[in-house]
């Protein structure tokens, strides 16, 4: 058996009725959100409301917004808030990736030098020339 994805389904399954149920508010409610632009179900041929389980997830956050107090229009902004957080934290994720990735090169490129240099070393001759300073004598003290 497949596991279930942990993010919500896009697939419009649920009519208004039942996506209404699930969500816990009036159908007319469902209606007025889409109206308001909070809510976007997807349409059948015969222009029936289709609702997903994101869309019941958003229903539930605007069910738990409202009954915080805040007004749809409030509510329409911390959706466009989040929404750019979600973008903006995407963006981000992204940049550290590439910057991991350029990091990682960096070290590539830095160590393929490294290697390329040694090669260009002089051998250095092997015998010793040990300095002995000259002897000072007891006078010389």
């Amino acid at each position: 058996m497949a596991e279930r994805s942990r993010t919500p389904d896009d697939r419009a399954v649920f009519v208004i009725s039942v996506a209404a149920e699930l969500a816990g508010v009036h159908p007319q409610t469902l209606r007025i959100y889409e109206r308001e632009g909070l809510v976007r179900p997807k349409r059948t041929t015969s222009n029936a409301r289709r609702y997903s389980e994101r869309d019941i997830e958003r229903l539930l956050e605007i069910k738990r917004l409202t009954g915080h107090g805040v007004n749809l229009e409030g509510v329409r902004r911390v959706i466009e808030l989040t929404q750019e957080l979600d973008r903006l934290q995407a963006r981000l994720d992204a940049l550290e990736a590439e910057l991991r990735a350029q990091t990682r090169r960096h070290r590539q490129e830095l160590e393929a030098a490294r290697r390329a240099a040694r090669h260009d070393l002089v051998p250095y001759s092997s015998a010793i020339v040990r300095y002995e300073p000259p002897q000072r004598g007891l006078r010389d003290i």
